[in-house]
């Protein structure tokens, strides 16, 4: 019992020397397979942004889980031309030399456990019909997650005796970018067409609601097994849909929700849970819960401002106003690459305690304290970072990081690496920019200064040391990382177009039902409580962009969900989100989401589900609200019109209870909040 690649190890550890290799061979691990690729895309005098060893090594792997060797990647037509065409002409060069190189050392990389044992019982009936019979009964677990290369391996072993049992789910195959292939279980009676099946169709974990809506999600898919998903549980709450004018918002109100539920229900923080789509996302989830004191934990990934990318464009800002901060110094000095290597610096630092001074002002006159090559690399840098000491003096937090964030060259090289890894990279960078283009444009602050943000930062990312692992949290992750685990209470966050289903999918109907799927995993981790929710506009590259909600909120059953106004008479199956998706199409979204309420009977909710944008009045002007009083009626620029219930605490610090006629009752600090007093007294 064990992984394919555990057992297969096993196996090849015995028959290894027939396809050439010692029995005590090495097993390279990632850094391994790296390093060799690094020395080769050297020699071969490559250019490392280009052929970035994450994208390289990725390539190479996908051919070895599809059985590609070598030899016929480099005569498959098709092949090359892809890689001509983004200019990559040389990966079949650099498969070859590391295959080699590999196998010169005698070494097998993880992918090499696969490709092998299927290459050892391909080229040997012997060794082939010895396991036959050794293994009479086979089972695999997880099947819908098997890649071509497993699917071939367990094919041949149970060739001649078919005591085969896979168990699975298709609607949870979530795995495509790691090679899986769901066709394996789709096709499984195909293969074996005297198969029995058994059909585990109860859900022990959900309430009725949410296994409901799962199936509702999972059954627009055309590729899948048809069954009959149930749970014997109670009924259980409808699920929540909310509704946020930004993603700032969208945490904001994620936060209270937990915050709330954990007051009137008695629940520990680790009995919620917070997913998304990707990593990015988390740094508006991060924020919102640090200001209400919530614990949380970030599984599978780091938090937002311990990324790698983050702290090293941090490291920027932080040398930008203080040249003396040697940490941050070391670590941007030569990142991205510009000739002043581990030797230099280490140089630099010698130099500046000997002439008791800092390294900086080493660095800015290098000539006068040694003498090396470096000399025009450290003038060129200490230049750079002066620029942005004399920008930042006049321009905005977000104009400066931008600024540096592309003259650095970080943004350029991050952009460059096409990996997986790359791409999460590059989008957590524009987060962090997004984070700081909506902390330039706030009212409720009069220096925006990116000194002043990173004050900020620097009293959030504080709490990240020291946590305790085994501390009561709330958990916060992708939806990948949570297949497998189950929560009280979920929040499926950040449901919108081109981000869930992400824009890559909309290519093709299996990538678009691959992330329904992921929908359906998401949905299904949820035991008592489903929050789920969107923002209608987001910040994209310093821009703030309208979102149109998620085509798969479309396909859930209305009668399952609780919304914030009753629905209208209409043909879509959740007219919740037709306004939404008007304001998005057409551009206009204030005069979409200011259309009438339909007419009914019943009494519109004032959850924290928000309610429609006001339009503000033209001849709206914020007033002195130092004298405001309980009584008075006024307007709000978002909420619309309302009249104060109650003030309380002392100047300047007075909070106003004012309950809105458009969305219910909201407390405000007034010295911050722009209200227009429209009467004096009621």
């Amino acid at each position: 019992m064990g992984t394919f690649h555990s057992v297969f190890a096993k196996l090849l550890r015995v028959e290894a020397e027939k396809i050439g290799y010692p029995s005590n061979f090495t097993i390279y691990d990632t850094d391994d397979s790296k390093s060799v690729l690094r020395a080769i895309i050297k020699e071969l005098n490559l250019d490392d942004k280009l052929y970035a060893v994450n994208f390289v090594l990725n390539r190479i792997s996908a051919s070895k889980n599809n059985l590609i060797s070598f030899r016929e990647y480099n005569k498959n037509e098709q092949i090359q031309a892809d890689d001509m065409s983004t200019g990559r002409g040389q990966l079949g060069k650099i498969y070859e030399m590391y295959a080699t190189r590999c196998f010169r050392a005698g070494a097998m990389d993880f992918d090499d456990l696969l490709y092998k044992t299927n290459e050892l019982l391909k080229l040997h009936p012997e060794v082939l019909n010895k396991y036959q019979h050794k293994f009479k009964y086979l089972m695999v677990d997880e099947y819908q997650d098997t890649n071509f290369s497993q699917y071939l391996i367990v094919k041949k072993l149970a060739a001649v005796n078919e005591n085969l049992c896979v168990v699975g789910d298709d609607a949870q195959s979530i795995y495509a970018f790691r090679g899986a292939n769901i066709q394996n279980i789709l096709n499984f009676e195909k293969d074996y067409p005297d198969l029995k099946v058994f059909k585990l169709e109860q859900n022990y974990r959900s309430t009725q609601n949410i296994v409901h809506v799962a199936n509702s999600i999972i059954s627009n898919n055309k590729e899948q097994l048809k069954k009959n998903v149930f749970s014997e549980k109670e009924a259980g709450d409808k699920i929540k849909i909310m509704r946020a004018f930004s993603d700032n918002e969208e945490g904001k109100m994620v936060a209270e929700a937990i915050m709330q539920d954990r007051s009137l229900k008695g629940k520990n923080w680790n009995n919620f849970a917070i997913l998304y789509r990707t990593n990015a996302q988390s740094r508006s989830m991060e924020e919102a819960l640090r200001k209400l004191g919530i614990p949380y934990k970030i599984y599978g990934g780091l938090s937002f401002y311990q990324r790698k990318e983050i702290k090293d464009l941090i490291g920027y800002f932080r040398l930008t106003f203080n040249p003396n901060d040697e940490e941050a110094l070391k670590r941007v000095i030569n990142y991205p690459k510009r000739g002043i290597g581990d030797t230099t610096v280490d140089k630099i630092i010698v130099s500046a305690d000997h002439h008791k001074v800092t390294p900086w002002e080493v660095i800015v006159d290098p000539v006068q304290y040694f003498d090396g090559k470096a000399s025009p690399s450290l003038s060129n840098f200490a230049t750079m970072i002066q620029s942005f000491q004399v920008l930042t003096k006049t321009k905005s937090a977000y104009e400066s990081a931008l600024y540096i964030a592309q003259h650095s060259g970080l943004l350029k090289d991050l952009y460059e690496d096409k990996s997986v890894e790359g791409l999460n990279r590059y989008e957590n960078i524009q987060e962090l920019l997004n984070g700081i283009k909506e902390f330039s444009e706030r009212e409720d602050i009069e220096e925006k200064g990116l000194d002043i943000f990173m004050q900020d930062i620097a009293l959030l990312t504080n709490d990240d040391k020291d946590k305790n692992k085994d501390a009561d949290t709330v958990s916060l992750m992708t939806i990948h990382s949570s297949k497998g685990l189950e929560f009280s209470q979920v929040h499926v966050v950040g449901l919108e177009e081109n981000l869930f289903p992400s824009q890559m999918s909309l290519n093709s109907r299996s990538d678009l039902e691959e992330e329904r799927r992921l929908f359906y995993v998401a949905v299904t981790r949820a035991e008592t409580k489903l929050t789920i929710s969107y923002a209608t506009s987001r910040f994209k590259f310093g821009t703030l962009i309208s979102c149109e909600p998620s085509r798969f909120l479309d396909e859930i059953d209305a009668k399952y969900l609780e919304l914030d106004y009753s629905a209208k008479t209409t043909t879509s199956n959740n007219p919740f989100f037709d306004d939404d998706r008007k304001a998005w199409t057409s551009g206009k979204q204030a005069d979409a989401f200011s259309k009438p309420k339909p007419a009914t009977s019943a009494p519109v909710k004032t959850t924290s589900i928000l309610a429609k944008a006001h339009v503000v009045s033209p001849d709206f002007k914020p007033s002195d609200t130092s004298n405001l009083q309980v009584g008075m009626e006024v307007e709000h620029e978002r909420f619309g019109f309302g009249k104060v219930q109650s003030l309380e605490g002392t100047k300047p610090d007075i909070k106003a209870t004012i309950f809105f006629k458009e969305i219910g009752q909201k407390q405000l600090l007034l010295k911050f909040a722009k209200l227009s007093i429209i009467n004096n007294m009621a």
